[in-house]
């Protein structure tokens, strides 16, 4: 590049420099005029100001001075004024936008301050191509610092705010004779409507991204449910969280768990809707019982268990060494886990739901009649006696056996 190429470009730097408040202010007023995202209250608009100020004086410095890329950094006010969007949760992608909305703006500036000097065309147009390669340099480096400013800030503001909401809803949950007002205050939300609580976590040894995963589950979570989720971090490893609304929640199962097919590592549990601060206490609590069943029963790959599927499991499954002694004297060698017997208990538990309509349960198995006929007349073979002896307990055996993942009890 020529001198004199250098020269002009320091000359239009200098005439953009003489009037930089008022291009300052012509520059911020395009950007709260474009960009929802920069209506600001009367703070954070002077940071905005003097976040645009400093990038205008590094640039005119850059180009009137000579200055290498290498030595530009993000300028402290523009690295605030980022930390600023993300403490308010305005999106990145905004904030870039008025960077290149800026970058834009200064080269048609450039081009304004040329046209003063009447220049030949060939040395306008090097000169204004010259102008707009460094400050796209400028912009590329600083938004590459604003980007990592950002990003750690709203990762540090993200853990802040999640520990300070979930303290908050602990103690909405464990203070005894806590009012309604107070809890509603201490959320600032209402809890006068309907409530449906569910737990989202991963599986162990699941990969490193884990908050992005419980991020994805309250996701669908929400998307099936048409309202997003308050949620809360429980620990490392899971979510709680709750779909509130005035009317009784509706859960698009079918659609949550086809979409929970895309997220191997995530696993839902989800309680029965209820009302009022006992109603979010509890819903809580019962998707905490479906949560045990669901990590300690026979099918824990599933990745969707209701609370309302397995109510009476969860009321039995803080006690699993008694229950499965019991389960074992009611159903003796039925109890066996091996294939033959699996599918005699399956048989008979489906058996019992229809009534002892062999026809019916033939076919919601979608088998033959005599089939199920067989292997009701084994399974009593097996008891001692038939079924509708003893009927309620073996039907209450049988469901804890399949929700439980009961085998035989230990012993002689």
């Amino acid at each position: 590049m020529s001198t004199d190429v250098d020269g002009i470009v320091r000359d239009v730097a200098k005439a953009i420099q003489t009037d930089l408040d008022g291009l300052t202010t012509e520059m911020t007023s395009m950007f709260v005029e474009v960009i929802p995202e920069f209506r600001h209250d009367d703070a954070v608009r002077r940071l905005m100001i003097a976040s645009t100020s400093s990038n205008l004086g590094a640039i005119c410095d850059m180009l009137a001075l000579n200055i290498s890329l290498d030595d530009i950094t993000v300028p402290p006010a523009a690295a605030e004024y980022a930390r600023r969007f993300a403490q308010h949760d305005l999106s990145l992608e905004a904030l870039l936008r008025a960077y290149r909305l800026g970058e834009h703006m200064f080269v048609q500036w450039a081009m304004t301050a040329l046209r003063s000097l009447h220049l030949p065309t060939d040395e306008a147009l090097t000169t204004t191509s010259r102008i707009a390669l460094l400050t796209n340099s400028y912009i590329d480096q600083v938004i590459e610092g604003l980007i990592d400013i950002y990003e750690s800030e709203r990762r540090r503001w993200d853990a802040r705010s999640d520990a300070a909401r979930a303290a908050q809803v602990r103690a909405v949950l464990d203070t005894e004779g806590l009012d309604l007002a107070s809890a509603e205050h201490m959320l600032s939300m209402s809890l006068r409507g309907w409530h449906l609580a569910a737990i989202i976590w991963t599986r162990p040894g699941s990969p490193d991204h884990t908050r992005a995963e419980l991020g994805a589950g309250a996701a669908l979570l929400g998307a099936a449910a048409g309202i997003a989720p308050l949620t809360i971090s429980a620990d490392e490893q899971t979510y709680w969280a709750w779909i509130s609304s005035t009317g009784r929640p509706v859960l698009d199962t079918g659609r949550l768990e086809r979409e929970l097919g895309g997220h191997p590592a995530l696993r839902i549990t989800v309680g029965d809707p209820s009302s009022g601060l006992d109603g979010f206490r509890q819903t809580l609590r019962d998707a905490q019982r479906a949560r045990a069943v669901a990590v300690s029963g026979a099918a824990p790959d599933r990745a969707l268990v209701l609370h309302s599927q397995v109510a009476l499991a969860g009321l039995l499954v803080d006690h699993l060494p008694d229950v499965r002694a019991w389960a074992s004297r009611v159903l003796g060698d039925l109890m066996r886990d091996d294939e033959a017997t699996i599918r005699l208990r399956e048989t008979v538990q489906v058996f019992l739901d229809a009534r002892g309509s062999f026809t019916d349960a033939a076919a919601r198995m979608h088998v033959h009649k005599n089939t199920v006929h067989y292997r009701v007349r084994r399974a009593e073979e097996i008891l001692g006696h038939p079924l509708t002896e003893n009927r309620l307990d073996i039907e209450v055996a049988l469901l804890a056996c399949a929700q439980l993942g009961l085998g035989p009890a230990e012993g002689p």
